[in-house]
């Protein structure tokens, strides 16, 4: 039995799609700017306050966090038993001792305070993380929920009790100051007021009590309608204000001079609001809930009311279905339980939204019901084309349980106008499946009667429908339109696969499976359907053929998705038996599969291939798994028929780079010992360091010449005649008094008949023979490298050279310019020893192609010089083959980071 080893083809990348969960937020403020943070599982997230752009984000490497504090330039985490300390994203300590797990963490001063389930308090000090104190409480008589630092006291706390009673405590001396007898009742949540020596309380029941630790006395009270009071907030911009937070989504505002109800913010989150924090000196509060948002409101309305000034939101339920939206493979369309459509971006997370259903909050407030049944029912399937998206509506949606399908505009990102309503006159039935045409004006939908009608999705209007009186004696399961509008291929659960003609609506062909077809996905460019049965089969058509050309067997459950590669060659299909699976189609066989934790309820491929996007049951995330085949020699050989899959870890929010960075720092006392030895070697031995010329046998060194001074070898000829003037140049008429000159560009005087004279009887009358040796300075040069087997100089001269002066030189190497044999073979030998170097890489190249240009058909007439030209040709394959995979990998991998930028 063959075990997995995890994806072959993919790689977990980033979790998108998560903004904050349950656990309360936090606020620091650094300089000038306010920032916050949330916990997203095993990970949390800081945003800043003027347009919540994500700043950084913490990962822990296990576990989840249950408590987060803001301590000056510090993120203080806590997950479990332990308590970790960040800043900007990256770990800087632990704090480990707890026995059981930690549910309340606070800042106080330099002192960082942790309670767990056993009610025991434990004091850390910050900065070196040791313990300073700790106190052991008895959970069945004071069981610690929350505690507060009291303005102006020094040295104390004040811990509240699932009892009911507070104690205040001196951590300095370990004493018990005060027992308040308090309340009967569970405390939930305490704050600080602007007032010195008074706190506000929130009790289980939905009571509020401003006490005041001084003289122990209540000095007002409040009760909400809306159970337990989950958090409380004071302003601090001068408002007597006082909000307080319930498990229905809405805050309550309190006016502390008037001792009354102030305003109201209803439905302020789906659920509980988990954090709610005023922004220091500003009308400003921020919130967050499990319903995955945070919301920042802003008190300006005439009547003290708050309005929402921005917010982060994703999916507040899990995401049923997920598309690439374009050819970019940028824009992702994913529709979920909680009645929403949703953009997201996979480049840059701010530019995420939710597509708008109207005004639906002015309508709740004026009927009073709640804002979340004024929504469409949950989206069940969507259809999207990008081809006229600034002309008209270009998104079809199919809502559970409507006799209608909507349409929505992704440029305004907005619902449409469109109502797609059946025309069927027997009995029609909710629209379960819809397409669109390639050319975005066209819309077909499907119904669970066996109706499919088409319309025009620009003007809406019903354009028809298929069959008489319907399509298939079932529900429909499945619609695809081929690229060119002439076919229409439509599938039922009465196990029938239809093809009907566009235009005429008539049926073409009919294929009968041996199951109930559960969905179909087609490949327009290649003509490849793919259907599903409900017997886990998968069962692969070729709609130009009409005919199965492919089956594929190996899911357990029902088949949950599938989607196509970009080049049609892979099939990836996901399962409820929690396995993803990838098909190599020409092959016809099984090249990769994994388990998720999981399972799959929606997969899309990328349409640049570089990214495979998924969602799962009851998760929230949107998940991207990377293409290694892009960067990275994945072999892909079929898997064996018994190979047992493995489970691969769900992406993160972090990428990699964040991992990596956090193991690094559990290993950063080790790496510091290390870098300063390695200091103080380098210290002692006072060698300077000195790059090599190559860093490996792999890599070319280029010259670092200009591209004047070797690109146009080859096309000196034609420049040359080019910039051949028309006429010849004329001498310039000189006056009687100016000595005559040459014509240069550095003008000389000529002699004069006196000096010619003297020059003629100073030449001696004996023939100098060493006038008539024919070898130039750079074939002396070429001749002595070549006994010396070193050609240093001979590149070097040659890089001093100009193209004129190349050429020449090249050419008078041949024996028809006064040349010989034996210098065409030692300048080849040269040609071949660079090329096996690598070095100077560009040039060479260059002046091998003058060469070649110049004495080719001497090369192939002489045996000699052949032989070597074999040798150059081994080496030149050789270094190209080398250059161009370095050069693939290197395309590859920047394509990659810039469609992976957040």
């Amino acid at each position: 039995m063959a075990a997995g080893v995890g994806s072959q083809l993919f790689s977990p990348f980033r979790a998108i799609g998560f903004v904050a969960n349950h656990v309360p937020l936090t606020v620091q403020t650094q300089g000038t700017e306010n920032l916050v943070t949330t916990a997203v599982g095993s990970a949390f997230h800081v945003y800043n306050c003027a347009k919540l752009n994500l700043l950084f984000v913490g990962l822990l490497q296990s576990g989840e966090i249950s408590c987060l504090l803001s301590h000056g330039d510090l993120v203080i985490t806590a997950s479990g038993k332990e308590m970790t300390s960040w800043r900007r994203g990256k770990q800087v300590a632990e704090f480990k001792g707890h026995r059981s797990t930690i549910h309340f963490i606070l800042s106080f001063g330099s002192h960082l305070i942790s309670v767990d389930e056993e009610s025991t308090v434990r004091i850390w000090l910050v900065e070196t993380t040791e313990l300073y104190l700790e106190m052991e409480f008895n959970a069945k008589n004071f069981y610690v929920t929350c505690l507060t630092h009291p303005s102006t006291y020094l040295n104390k706390i004040l811990l509240c009790s699932r009892q009911g009673q507070m104690q205040l405590w001196n951590i300095k001396t370990n004493k018990l100051i005060y027992t308040f007898s308090g309340w009967s009742e569970p405390i939930l949540a305490v704050e600080q007021a602007p007032a010195v020596d008074v706190v506000g309380v929130g009790l289980q029941s939905g009571k509020m009590i401003l006490h005041n630790l001084k003289f122990d006395e209540p000095v007002m009270s409040f009760q909400q309608e809306w159970g337990p009071v989950t958090a409380l907030a004071f302003r601090t911009d001068g408002n007597p204000i006082m909000a307080s937070a319930s498990t229905e989504g809405h805050i309550a505002f309190w006016d502390l001079e008037k001792r009354q109800l102030g305003t109201v913010l209803r439905d302020a989150h789906k659920g509980v609001v988990c954090g709610m924090k005023f922004l220091p000196s500003q009308p400003l509060l921020v919130t967050n809930g499990p319903d995955n948002s945070l919301k920042i409101w802003i008190f300006d309305q005439p009547d003290g009311s708050g309005r929402l000034l921005r917010s982060r939101s994703c999916h507040s339920a899990p995401p049923t279905k997920v598309r690439f939206y374009g050819s970019k493979g940028v824009d992702i369309l994913s529709a979920g339980l909680d009645r929403s459509l949703r953009f997201i971006s996979k480049v840059r997370d701010a530019r995420s939204c939710e597509l708008s259903q109207g005004s639906l909050a002015k309508k709740s407030k004026s009927r009073g019901v709640n804002l979340e049944e004024l929504k469409l029912p949950p989206i069940i399937d969507f259809a999207s084309e990008d081809v006229r998206q600034s002309a008209w509506d270009n998104i079809v949606t199919c809502h559970q349980g409507a006799m209608e399908a909507r349409t929505w505009s992704f440029q305004r990102k907005s619902i449409g106008k469109h109502h797609l309503k059946s025309r069927a006159d027997d009995n029609p039935g909710p629209v379960l499946v819809t397409t669109m045409s390639s050319c975005g004006n066209f819309a077909i939908t499907g119904d669970g009667h066996g109706h499919v009608d088409m319309f025009n999705i620009q003007s809406g209007i019903h354009r028809g429908h298929l069959g008489t009186p319907k399509a298939h004696s079932g529900r429909i399961r499945g619609l695809a339109i081929d690229s060119v509008n002439q076919q229409v291929i439509t599938a039922g659960a009465d196990c029938k696969v239809k093809f009907w003609n566009f235009k005429a609506r008539k049926l073409l062909h009919s294929m009968t499976f041996e199951a109930p077809i559960a969905q179909i996905l087609l490949h327009r460019e290649s003509s490849l359907l793919a259907v599903s049965l409900d017997d886990f089969e998968i069962q692969v058509v070729d709609i130009d053929m009409r005919r199965v050309v492919r089956i594929f067997r190996g899911h357990t459950n029902r088949i949950t998705d599938m989607a196509f590669s970009p080049d049609s060659r892979w099939l990836i299909t996901s399962s409820m038996d929690s396995s993803v699976r990838t098909w190599d189609l020409p092959a016809a066989r099984l090249i990769d599969c994994f388990l998720v934790e999981s399972p799959v309820t929606s997969l899309a491929m990328s349409p640049v291939e570089d990214f495979l996007v998924t969602t799962h049951v009851d998760d929230l995330g949107v998940y991207l798994w990377s293409n290694k085949t892009l960067y990275d020699d994945i072999s892909l050989i079929p898997l064996p028929a018994d190979y047992q899959p493995t489970v691969e870890q769900l992406p993160v929010t972090g990428t990699e780079r964040d991992i990596d960075e956090f193991e690094a720092g559990e290993n950063e006392t080790t790496a510091r010992t290390e870098v300063e030895n390695n200091v103080v070697a380098v210290t002692k031995n006072k060698a300077a360091f000195k790059s090599p010329d190559q860093l490996s046998d792999e890599l070319v060194t280029l010259s670092l010449l200009p591209q004047s001074r070797w690109r146009h070898l080859t096309s000196l000829e034609l420049i040359k005649k080019r910039n051949k003037p028309k006429e010849p140049p004329k001498a310039p008429k000189s006056a009687p008094f100016f000595l005559p000159t040459t014509q240069e560009l550095v003008p000389k005087f000529l002699p004069t008949e006196d000096d010619q004279a003297d020059n003629t009887e100073r030449k001696s009358k004996i023939l100098n023979m060493q006038q008539l040796q024919p070898d130039s300075e750079f074939q002396k040069c070429l001749k002595d490298c070549n006994r010396k087997e070193n050609y240093e100089s001979v590149l070097e001269l040659l890089k001093s050279m100009g193209p004129s002066s190349i050429d020449a030189e090249i050419r008078c190497l041949g024996p028809s310019a006064g040349g010989d044999i034996k210098l065409l073979e030692i300048f080849m030998l040269f040609i071949e020893h660079q090329l096996r170097l690598r070095t100077d890489f560009e040039f060479t190249e260059a002046i091998l192609g003058l060469f070649l240009k110049l004495h080719g058909p001497t090369v192939a007439h002489f045996p000699e010089l052949t032989a070597i030209a074999r040798h150059i040709q081994t080496e030149h394959s050789a270094a190209w083959s080398s250059i161009q995979d370095l050069l693939n990998q290197c395309v590859c991998l920047v394509s990659y980071l810039k469609s992976a930028v957040i």
